[in-house]
Parts: structure tokens; sequence; C-alpha cells
């Protein structure tokens, strides 16, 4: 978007010549005064920016895919034919109402449509080398409260980051942002299913921390911004520690944008824009400057690019080995749940007892006494008879 110049700011000048008479006599040859070095032109703050500004148009289209892609899962779902508890809530929205509140509380699909869709579970990436389901499970969210606070945590934070930096920078840090996200969460949780952006939108505020530290020359209030930033990404890590959050997506994410914010987010220092601007703008030649960017801003870069494909290629080796880094870190699980005396920390094991009636199969979940009756056809295979259980046992 280019600024529109004030007309009430340009400068008109109007050079006045000394009339001469030419039948005045002169005495000696005319002395004409030598000239004086030019001086620059006064331009003001308001007739240029530093930087460019762009138009924010992939943030958005990134909420809008989001919560079609959400809306393409409900469909899918149908819970009128597919839920075993009765009733689904919002019962009037038909074959996109939600799955019962004690399986999903988020109202949303089930766990089983989810895992149709593409969500991460690591022994499909391992045992099926279906490595795609690290980029998938960012679109993908586990129901309408999911849904609303990561797509309204975008716009705020992602469509000014696009509006300084471009779509390509920003359309970048969130990918790779949440692929890292995904791919630290699989290393260290892997059972059941993981769904949602929050590891990419985790990035965009490590971007934003690695952004301020790397352009710091440029910014006025600079410690003020600085703390308000780790006050926000400490806090909203905070929250992680909670069950059933999923922090490691969480760092995972935060990292790999704090890391890619010093490649794609870099600006060239001030004096060296401020000079271009000026000359472009007045036509003066401003004392140049020799480096367009600083000495320590090419040293992150090099040492966060160098950082950034190590840590993403030894991540995925060790996935696709199944490595459970859980092993190698017996504190680490405590990065994404802190046990207290109101909740527990522990995956709850699931069984079931299964018996088969004819045509059809009577399943128990032996934790909570939970059972329901299944055409045998729906539950040939072990997996279906899993995932039934799970959603007993939910």
């Amino acid at each position: 978007m280019g600024r529109e110049r004030d007309p009430s700011s340009s400068t008109v000048e109007v050079k006045v010549h000394p009339r001469h008479d030419s039948t005045a006599l002169h005495p000696g040859p005319e002395k004409r005064p030598s000239p004086s070095p030019p001086t620059p032109p006064a331009v003001r703050d308001r007739d240029f920016s530093l930087f460019k500004r762009w138009f924010p148009w992939l943030v958005p289209t990134f909420v809008v895919v989001n919560i079609v892609i959400f809306i393409v899962t409900m469909y899918i779902n149908d819970c009128p034919k597919h839920s075993f508890y009765g009733s689904c809530v919002a019962s009037f929205l038909g074959r996109f109402s939600f799955q019962p509140l004690k399986e999903n509380p988020l109202l949303g699909p089930s766990s089983s449509t989810l895992e149709k869709m593409g969500a991460l579970e690591v022994d499909k990436v391992v045992s099926r080398h279906q490595v795609w389901r690290l980029f998938s499970c960012i679109w993908l969210h586990g129901g309408v409260v999911h849904v609303l606070a990561n797509m309204l945590s975008l716009v705020f934070i992602g469509i000014r980051l696009e509006q300084e930096f471009g779509f390509v920078r920003i359309g970048f840090l969130y990918v790779i942002s949440g692929f890292g996200g995904s791919l630290l969460s699989a290393l260290f949780i892997q059972e059941g299913i993981s769904v949602g952006a929050s590891g990419a939108l985790f990035g965009l505020l490590g971007g934003m921390l690695s952004e301020l530290l790397i352009n710091w020359t440029i910014y006025a209030n600079k410690f003020a911004a600085l703390l308000t930033l780790i006050v926000i990404v400490v806090i909203n890590l905070a929250v992680g520690i909670l069950p059933h959050v999923d922090n490691f997506a969480h760092i995972g994410g935060f990292v790999s944008g704090f890391l890619l914010g010093f490649i794609f987010l870099i600006r060239p220092q001030f004096k060296w824009v401020s000079s271009k601007q000026r000359h472009s703008h007045s036509g003066y030649a401003a004392p140049s400057v020799k480096y367009k960017h600083k000495l320590y801003q090419y040293v992150l870069w090099v040492i966060s690019f160098i950082v950034l494909i190590a840590g993403l290629i030894t991540g995925l080796v060790l996935l696709l080995q199944s490595v459970n880094l859980n092993d190698q870190c017996s504190w680490c699980h405590y990065l994404s749940c802190v046990p207290t005396s109101k909740w527990s920390c522990k995956s709850q094991q699931i069984y079931c007892e299964s018996t088969q009636i004819g045509n059809q199969l009577n399943i128990t979940c032996l934790s909570n006494g939970r059972s329901d009756v299944f055409p045998l056809s729906n539950t040939s295979s072990s997996d279906a008879q899993q995932r039934l259980c799970s959603r007993l046992c939910s």
C-alpha cells in the first residue's frame, strides 16, 4: 500500500533574477558571486516511511481455511449416524451436531474423525511413514472452542506481522513453526492424537521476540516491548502445564519461530534505510552507510539457520526411528503437565471386553462399565475395535 503525498507539504521554489538595463554602463567586468554549496532540502518524516507496508491477505485466508476445514470435519463426523452414547449436542444442526460432552467437551467431532482427517498419531507417522500428518494436524481443531480461540489469536498476532513483513515470510514462518511444534510433540507424547494450530501461533510469538532482538536499533521503548512480549509468552506457556494441553507443541513451535525470526524477519540497520529513503525523496546524496546490516545480525542469521536445519533433520530422523525422548530425559514430561492434588498427568489405561452375539459385537469398557453393541461388519478389524473401546472409555 502506497502513501499519498500531502499536497500542502510540497514546496514551490521561485527564483527571482535582478533585471539588468541594457543601456546601463558598467565600469568593469561584471563580477558574479561564487555559488554557495547547495544545502539539502528538508525532508519531513511524513514524506516517507522507512519500511514497506503490505496488504494482509494470507493470514485472513489461513483463518478461512481453518474454519472451512472444521466445517468439513463436522460434516464427515455426522454425529447422529455414528454416535454411540445417545443424543448429540445441538442436534438441531443435523449431521453438523457435536459429539456428546462426555466424549468431547470442546464441542467438536470424535477422535476417530480427526484421525481420519489427518490428526497427528505417532504410530502412523512411524510405522506407515505418514509424515504429512506433522503438517495436516495444524489445520485441524478439536472443537468450536478450540478453533475460535486459535483463530482470534491468529488474527491479532498474524495480521500485524504480515503488514510488516509480507505474506511470503509470515507464511513460511507459520507453517514451519507448526511443523516444528508437531515434531517435538511426537517425540515426547506418543499416545493418542494431537491437533491444533497452537504450535504455529507460538511460532509467531517466537518470531516477534527474535525480530525485536535482531532489529534492536530501530525500535523506541525497546525494553518495555521486550518485557511485555516475554510476559505474554511465559503466561501462555504456563497454561500448557495443565493436563490435556500439548505444551510440547507450544515449546517446539516457539523455538522454531524464534530461530526463524532471525532468518526471515531481519531488517537493514536504521542509518542505511534512512539514507536511502531520504536520497530517493529529495535527490540529495545523504552520507552513505557501508553495510546494509550490522555484524551481529549476520552472526545471528547464520547460527539460527544452522541450528534450525540441524534440529529439524535430527528430530525427524529420531522420530522415524521410533525414539521416545522421555527415555532420555526423565523430567521433561513436567514441561507439558505438572501433577497436583487437583489433577493427574498419568494417561488412563484403556481395557475393554468384547463378546460376539450373532452378527453383533458387544464391547464393554472395564474402567467405567460402559458398554454398547455394534454391527460386526463395522468392527471386523482390531483398529476399529480399539477406536470403539477408546470412545467408550473416554
